[in-house]
C-alpha cells in the first residue's frame, strides 16, 4: 500500500521579518502602561443618562465613532503624522499635526486623556529606546496619536498595520469600559467586536483619500456626555 503523502507545514523565513508585527501587538496591548483603561471617552455619561441601555445601542454608538470620527479625523491624522517630516516646512512637519490633533479635542476630559496617554506613551518610548521619544520637547504637549506614530516609525510599522493597531486599541478598551459599566458580558462584547472589526479594512484604506482640509468632525453626543461626565456624581473612570 502506498503511504499518504505528508502535508507540508509552511515556516517563516528570515525576510518575512515579523518584529513590527510584535511591536504593534505590544503597542496594542490593553496592559500597555499608559492609563487608557482609566478613561471612557463620555460612555460612562451615556450609560448613566440612559442613552445607552443595551449592547445594540452599544455597538450603534461605537459604530458610529468609527465610520465617522475614525474615518474623517483619527485615521488622516494618523497618516499625516507617518509621514511627517521632523524638519520639514510647516504643513509637513510632525509639531504642525499635532497641534492639529490637540485642537481637535472637543472637552476638556477628551484634551487631557489625549495628552496624558500621549506622554505617559512619550516616557515609555523614551526608555525603551526610541530616540524620537528622547528629542521631543520637553514642555511640548504631544498627542497620543503623535506618540503613537513616533513608535510606529521607528519600528517600522506601515500606515495599514498602525491604523488597525489603533482601530483595535480603542475598542478593546470601550469594550473594557462598557464590561466594567456592566452594560453587557463578555460573550456580548466579542459579537461587537467581531461586528465593527469586519467593517474595518475599508474604512482605513478609505481614511487614506481624506484631503487636509477636510480633516475633523464633531460628534454631539459624545462631545456632550464627555463634558457631563466632568460633573457626574460617581464615576468609575477619570475626568
Amino acid at each position: 500500500m502506498g503511504t499518504a503523502k505528508q502535508r507540508r507545514i509552511p515556516t517563516m523565513t528570515t525576510t518575512e521579518p515579523l518584529a513590527p508585527l510584535l511591536h504593534l501587538l505590544r503597542l496594542a496591548s490593553p496592559s500597555l502602561p499608559i492609563g487608557a483603561f482609566a478613561w471612557s471617552q463620555g460612555l460612562a455619561s451615556a450609560v448613566e443618562l440612559g442613552w445607552i441601555d443595551n449592547p445594540e445601542a452599544l455597538e450603534d454608538w461605537l459604530c458610529a465613532i468609527l465610520e465617522h470620527n475614525f474615518e474623517h479625523q483619527e485615521l488622516p491624522l494618523l497618516a499625516r503624522l507617518l509621514a511627517a517630516d521632523p524638519d520639514g516646512c510647516a504643513r509637513s512637519n510632525i509639531s504642525h499635526w499635532n497641534a492639529i490633533a490637540l485642537a481637535l479635542r472637543e472637552t476638556a476630559e477628551l484634551r487631557r486623556e489625549d495628552s496624558h496617554g500621549g506622554a505617559a506613551l512619550l516616557r515609555l518610548l523614551a526608555d525603551t529606546g526610541v530616540s524620537a521619544a528622547t528629542a521631543w520637547p520637553a514642555a511640548a504637549p504631544i498627542s497620543y496619536l503623535t506618540a503613537y506614530a513616533l513608535a510606529c516609525t521607528h519600528w517600522h510599522i506601515d500606515y495599514p498595520q498602525a491604523a488597525t493597531g489603533l482601530v483595535w486599541s480603542w475598542l478593546d478598551n470601550q469594550i473594557a469600559a462598557a464590561l466594567k459599566l456592566a452594560l453587557l458580558g463578555q460573550t456580548q462584547g466579542q459579537r461587537i467586536a467581531v461586528a465593527l472589526l469586519d467593517r474595518a479594512p475599508p474604512l482605513i484604506e478609505r481614511a487614506r483619500s481624506v484631503a487636509d482640509a477636510d480633516i475633523g468632525i464633531s460628534l454631539p453626543g459624545q462631545v456632550l456626555a464627555s463634558m457631563l461626565h466632568e460633573t457626574q456624581y460617581s464615576r468609575l473612570f477619570r475626568s
